[in-house]
């Protein structure tokens, strides 16, 4: 098996094990934690724990998570070199109170999340995931991950004999509602399942209790709320609420005539989650590659991208701008009393350099006039670098310059993209970073079809090219920050 091919089997393994942000961010924690990154906090002081040569994870609603590792000869006011990315993909949300029926059918509310597809929702073979906040005998209050691996929920198409309207269109409140299940079928468990008899005596006891709010079982189905709790290992009366969202079971897989394509879900932006995690694990594997290094080398993976970020957990919060505020004055190797401190964040920020990663437009043959003609990349011919004249990416000439000389020591192919000015064009997290900042970035990912589809196709040999790309950026940064001098 080609490397490139083994390489993109690690990638849609990390896909299938994360339908969700809080998932995604349990994938790329195992992988740093077997790379020797420890885990670090932000309610701490770090004075004592972050040293040059270490490496270390944390993370922001378990949705988020930043990584980094501290060259040797780090020094305060140094440069970071740094990815960002984002864990969240277009969805559907299950509803706070979710518990619905009609003409006979079970259903479940959901609301839309980011910019979906949402027709390709029809047919598929859903189920849910994503994390129960469940309350312990000792009254502490932990989050359990939960992936439901069978369908559960389908979204039905109307038959074409019944409406043969083109377009098709629908209502996202109406009739984009999941059917899971008989009424009938579910009156017949609750008659004879012993099960459901202690679970709704749970409930009359916890209704006893005052309640703020109406129970979970009244909210959502009962034997939804007892499947999230079993997921959950715990008992349905110890869920105290939970954040759930759907996720189509077919699992992404090699596909093409030649195994050149990907076919799955979410690869934006789990893809260039995964390849900014196994960029920056790769240029730290040998035990040597921090001993020369004078900058760090840091990951940001954040939630709530695809509707705007503007969380606590997102990219416009203040996590990157406050993580590195305080990486900027960690103390060098020799923690020298005469370095100075007070300038610190504004040297470090002025020298950095941000590559905002999120997936990238392949030319779809079928629909070739919607792009640009002299800018239409192809997949498995290397990571797409975005440029737009209205700041909707922040890519220049300067970190053109400095990409294409990274891309060049590690013999990786680089594409060009802009939308024609007939095309809206959408935007990533790097303009929001880089007027918050005030650091150089540039946009850049790999080519995929059918972007915010239930299923999108990207090319299997992208995946090394662009983790070759990361690993050479990590390694080389330090020396050419200083060959290219833009004030």
């Amino acid at each position: 098996m080609e490397t490139s091919t083994k390489t993109a089997h690690d990638f849609l393994s990390f896909v299938n094990d994360s339908p969700t942000p809080f998932h995604a961010v349990e994938s790329a924690k195992k992988r740093l934690v077997a790379a020797g990154f420890k885990e670090i906090k932000e309610r701490y002081d770090w004075t004592s724990t972050c040293k040059p040569g270490g490496k270390y994870w944390l993370t922001r609603n378990g949705s988020t998570i930043l990584a980094f590792a501290i060259g040797m000869k780090w020094k305060p006011g140094n440069p970071i070199a740094m990815i960002g990315a984002h864990t969240d993909s277009p969805t559907l949300r299950i509803k706070p109170i979710s518990k619905s029926q009609s003409e006979g059918y079970m259903q479940v509310g959901v609301e839309t999340y980011g910019g979906g597809l949402w027709h390709s929702w029809f047919d598929r073979d859903l189920s849910v995931a994503g994390r129960a906040m469940v309350k312990t005998d000792d009254g502490q209050f932990v989050q359990k991950l939960v992936k439901i691996d069978r369908p559960i929920l389908r979204i039905p198409n109307l038959a074409i004999h019944l409406d043969r309207q083109d377009p098709f269109t629908f209502s996202k409140e109406t009739q984009l509602l999941p059917i899971a299940g008989m009424v009938a079928e579910e009156l017949k468990r609750q008659g004879i399942d012993a099960e459901y008899k202690d679970e709704a005596r749970d409930v009359e006891d916890s209704q006893a209790r005052f309640m703020p709010l109406k129970s979970l079982t009244e909210r959502h189905h009962l034997y939804l709320v007892s499947l999230i709790a079993s997921h959950a290992g715990v008992r349905p009366e110890e869920v105290v609420d939970f954040e759930m969202i759907l996720y189509d079971t077919q699992k992404a897989c090699i596909g093409g005539l030649h195994n050149e394509l990907m076919f799955g879900q979410r690869f934006d932006n789990l893809g260039m989650s995964f390849c900014s995690t196994m960029g920056l694990i790769k240029s730290v594997e040998s035990p040597s590659s921090l001993e020369n290094e004078s900058s760090i080398r840091l990951i940001s993976l954040f939630d709530d991208e695809e509707v705007g970020s503007m969380t606590a957990q997102g990219a416009f919060s203040n996590l990157l701008p406050a993580i590195v505020r305080r990486l900027s004055v960690l103390p060098s190797a020799n923690n020298v009393e005469s370095e100075m401190f007070s300038t610190a964040y504004e040297q470090t920020v002025a020298t950095s350099f941000l590559i905002s990663a999120d997936m990238a437009h392949a030319v779809n043959p079928n629909f070739a006039g919607k792009y640009e003609a002299r800018h239409r990349p192809e997949m498995n011919k290397g990571t797409v670098i975005k440029i737009n004249a209205q700041a909707r990416y922040t890519t220049n000439a300067p970190g053109i310059a400095l990409i294409e000389e990274v891309a060049r020591r590690r013999s990786v192919p680089l594409q060009l993209f802009v939308v024609s000015n007939d095309s809206p064009c959408g935007s990533t997290i790097g303009p929001m970073l880089a007027a918050a900042m005030g650091t150089r970035t540039l946009d850049l990912g790999n080519p995929q079809l059918a972007m915010h589809s239930i299923r999108e196709t990207a090319g299997t040999h992208d995946v090394e090219h662009a983790i070759n790309l990361f690993d050479s950026f990590f390694e080389h940064f330090s020396e050419l920050e200083a060959k290219i001098m833009i004030d």
